[in-house]
């Protein structure tokens, strides 16, 4: 089987792209978290 090497802009590019995704993903998981918190907060009320 063979793999494809990747050049070194194209190695960027892909860091890039995932840490951009990586953050992303931890922002929505901060979002759902405080979104919870707010509802459980009100429940009481």
């Amino acid at each position: 089987m063979e793999t494809v090497e990747l050049n070194e802009r194209q190695k960027k590019s892909r860091r890039g792209r995932n840490i951009a995704l990586g953050i992303v993903l931890g922002a929505l998981v901060v979002a759902f978290y405080l979104i919870t918190l707010v509802k459980i907060g009100n429940m009481g009320q």
